[in-house]
């Protein structure tokens, strides 16, 4: 599908919140879309990046929900239910919960999630797809750029 090409005068005259957060729900959808085709969430599929010391997590260490949100808090969607989505895990024998509230990893989990990941690249690719490493670093340091100029903490 051939995308309407714009003149850099047209481009330049576009509001950047506006693209951003269209590309943000367009691009999110098409990752979670995948994901559910495969009977998960994007959720589910952080919270075991974090408690998996194979990926996020330092040290394997277990952690509460609160916990898990308070590292997943920039990236969790008002819509995700953390709770519900831990709850999945411990069914189907991901992740175990301690005494103190804490979800651990199970080896099943952790290959679970080794799993989940190896399909990333395929999507990247179709995302990525027209567009050179070059572009695509020029765009983010343009973005990470207006975000500072905002103030923005996170760059």
């Amino acid at each position: 599908m051939e995308i309407k090409e714009f003149s850099p005068e047209e481009v330049a005259a576009q509001p950047v919140a506006y693209w951003t957060g269209l590309a943000y729900e367009e691009i999110i959808g098409f990752i979670r879309a995948r994901q559910a085709e495969l009977g998960f969430t994007q959720p589910q599929y952080w919270m075991l990046r974090h408690l998996s010391r194979n990926d996020v997590s330092a040290d394997g260490r277990g952690m509460t929900v609160g916990e898990l949100v308070e590292v997943m808090k920039t990236y969790l969607r008002p819509e995700d239910d953390p709770a519900a989505e831990a709850a999945t895990l411990l069914e189907r024998g991901w992740v175990t919960r301690d005494d103190d509230g804490r979800l651990w990893i199970t080896e099943a989990g952790d290959a679970a999630r080794a799993d989940l990941k190896t399909h990333a690249p395929v999507w990247r690719d179709r995302i990525h797809e027209g567009v050179d490493d070059a572009d695509y670093a020029t765009t983010l340091n343009v973005l990470r750029r207006m975000m500072h100029n905002v103030g923005s903490p996170l760059v």
